[in-house]
């Protein structure tokens, strides 16, 4: 699977037309050019600038926490790089599908392109490859992660290309001043039922008892190893705390709880930092990208779409950029005044109040690098994020996923710890 391929981490076909520009002589013409249309550069490079990152928050999470992950509520700068993903996702997917001459083979190649990324997610998250420190591989199906990063866009993309195909009017002319809120009122309607459905489940669905184990080690050996039941009692509806929110509950009822992330964020919370009377929930697994989340990104992919509406239906950049920060403003309003009344911004529960936060803020920053890199044309600031934005899959496969360095510790002299990544890692702890 190559970055030729389409999709929504690489993207392709992500063209988009130049500025209208008008003929010298008789009446306004706009002539349409049968050549290939250059790409949306500006989006290469938001996407590279996302993948770029990712790579800082995950490396550099243990040196500066302060761009980590929130351990449960409130925003970092590692919560805003899911988010922008899944708005460029949704914003190439009308690029890609602004003519779509045969609707099913145009959903077949997009439930296709899904299943690719699925597999690939359980690939590289689902537990098959042990990690930095075991050149080991394998997994117990049993125990295998199903969810994750990839599967997390697959969900979004396949959700947000059925809008596209199927929800979408083919009776806008580019350039219309019609408002394009107006004609994709199907798309709108999607959000809400998807917001709906959400807020119903998140806030309505009660949330019994549940247990889970408790690895306790007392040998050397995993022969040795015991395990403890451990109770979390909830028995409520509403709860958006770790313990007993209904997605994890929706979790647990549906993947199993053996088969969801094993070292949530929210073990960072201080009253987990307690080693003796910290709550038991602080052990239990917890999928910051479980089912109801997925919801949400979802949301955040049809949100994006429209952002590709405009730039399929306006050819001025004043246009397009007026288009875009009009509909970034009340999307962020509206998030904050979401936070404001008691939806908390919440990356792991994928909150109402979080996506439209994040997703307007994706917003913000693709109309400054519209304008830098489309309008002002200052390529030479933006040179290598295009680059990365072109090869985000791989750069995904090989940097954030570790696989490049569990490739290079492949290789060490007589010990496996012999190996150019121990020896680095030893330097720097040493220093």
């Amino acid at each position: 699977m190559g970055d030729g391929d389409y999709h929504p981490l690489p993207g392709d076909a992500e063209s988009v037309a130049e500025p209208a520009t008008r003929a010298q002589s008789g009446a306004t013409t706009t002539t349409i050019s049968t050549r290939k249309r250059p790409r949306l550069a500006s989006l290469d490079a938001f996407r590279g600038l996302s993948i770029a990152l990712m790579i800082f928050v995950d490396y550099a999470g243990s040196i500066l926490p302060a761009v980590t992950h929130s351990a449960w509520n409130g925003l970092r700068l590692a919560d805003y790089v899911m988010p922008f993903f899944l708005f460029i996702a949704g914003v190439s997917l009308a690029l890609v599908y602004k003519r779509i001459p045969n609707k099913k083979e145009a959903t077949q190649k997009a439930v296709l392109r899904a299943l690719e990324l699925v597999f690939l997610g359980i690939l590289l998250q689902g537990g098959y490859l042990h990690g930095l420190n075991d050149l080991t591989y394998g997994v117990d199906l049993e125990k295998i992660r199903w969810f994750g990063i990839l599967q997390r866009i697959a969900i979004g993309y396949i959700i947000a290309a059925a809008c596209e195909i199927w929800l979408s009017p083919s009776d806008i002319a580019r350039g219309s001043e019609i408002r394009l809120h107006k004609k994709y009122y199907f798309h709108w309607g999607a959000i809400l039922l998807l917001c709906g459905t959400y807020l119903g489940l998140l806030y309505g669905l009660y949330v019994p008892d549940w247990q889970f184990k408790v690895e306790k080690s007392s040998g050397s050996t995993i022969s040795n190893a015991t395990f403890v039941l451990e109770t979390v009692n909830c028995g409520i509806r509403g709860d958006v705390g770790p313990a007993c929110n209904s997605a994890g509950f929706i979790d647990r009822s549906i993947l199993g709880i053996d088969h969801l992330y094993k070292k949530p964020v929210y073990r960072n919370l201080k009253e987990c930092q307690k080693s003796e009377s910290a709550p038991s929930w602080c052990l239990a697994p917890f999928d910051p990208e479980g089912i109801l989340g997925s919801l949400m990104a979802a949301v955040c992919c049809i949100i994006g779409l429209q952002y590709g509406h405009v730039l399929n239906h306006f050819q001025e950049h004043r246009d397009r950029l007026l288009k875009m920060l009009w509909l970034s403003f009340p999307i962020l309003v509206l998030g904050l005044l979401l936070a404001f009344l008691g939806i908390p911004l919440n990356k792991s529960l994928y909150t109402t109040s979080y996506t439209l936060v994040t997703t307007a803020t994706a917003g913000f920053s693709f109309c400054i690098m519209y304008l830098v890199v489309d309008v002002y044309r200052q390529r030479w600031m933006s040179f290598v994020f295009e680059w990365m934005g072109r090869h985000s899959l791989s750069i995904f496969i090989l940097i954030p996923s570790n696989i490049a360095i569990i490739i290079i510790q492949g290789f060490y002299w007589k010990l496996p710890k012999n190996n150019i990544v121990h020896w680095i890692v030893s330097i720097v702890k040493h220093n």
